[in-house]
């Protein structure tokens, strides 16, 4: 809810919880003022128009303090007469905060409390989801923690219980395999060898025979033809 109200000849468009300066008041800071003069009232879809003035509808404030607006210039000059005149001027002015807008009995201020409340109540649901949740997650890590604990100690002492064991396997498995590997191996070894050695003793022989039997089998040669035979 805003609403346009007047005063000082001026018109301002204030809402609930609004600072405005307006043209100096006669009232002490820390008192609340009601101003009459409401030229408009907006409630969502609704709206009243004054002429002039809304009735039933009033708007009241309160005064903070007293001050002035920023210093301003007049200068006056008169050509060809040596007139010059300057001076300062800053205006008195009162500080207003707009406490509550009132219209037909329904005020803008209690609506605005009561918004804030329902707010204020959803984020307390909020915030006690979230401190709960955050317990339960708490307990969870400690359960976690602890179990972790606990399994470490067992763990270490199985892979020591475990460890000499392997240790003794070790000895028996390299125990065996040679014996029964070893001689397989030696056999095929030696048995190899003197066969490799008569191949390589009757290679030469054969050889040597063929050498020898081969001039015995060439062919006669061919008498050649001369002249006298012609």
């Amino acid at each position: 809810m805003y609403a346009v109200i007047e005063t000082g000849g001026k018109q301002y468009r204030v809402e609930v919880g609004t600072e405005l300066e307006v043209e100096l008041l006669d009232v002490e800071p820390g008192k609340t003022i009601n101003l009459d003069r409401v030229l408009l009232v907006a409630d969502g879809d609704t709206s009243a128009i004054g002429r002039p003035v809304v009735e039933n509808a009033s708007v009241s404030a309160e005064v903070v303090t007293q001050t002035r607006g920023p210093k301003l210039i007049s200068f006056k000059y008169r050509p060809k007469a040596r007139s010059r005149v300057k001076k300062g001027h800053r205006q008195e002015l009162t500080v207003l905060r707009i406490s509550d807008i009132v219209l037909d009995g329904k005020s803008a201020a209690e609506a605005d409390n009561k918004a804030k409340a329902a707010a204020k109540t959803e984020r307390q649901k909020l915030s006690d989801a979230a401190d709960a949740q955050a317990a339960k997650d708490a307990e969870l890590a400690a359960k976690l923690a602890v179990g972790t604990a606990a399994a470490e100690p067992k763990t270490k002492a199985t892979a020591k219980a475990e460890k000499p064991a392997k240790a003794e396997t070790k000895p028996v498995a390299n125990a065996g395999a040679p014996a029964k590997a070893t001689p397989a191996k030696t056999t095929a070894k030696t048995t190899a060898k003197p066969a490799a050695e008569a191949k390589a003793k009757a290679a030469p022989k054969t050889t040597a025979k063929a050498a020898t039997k081969a001039p015995a089998k060439t062919a006669p040669k061919k008498p050649t033809a001369t002249k006298k035979d012609e």
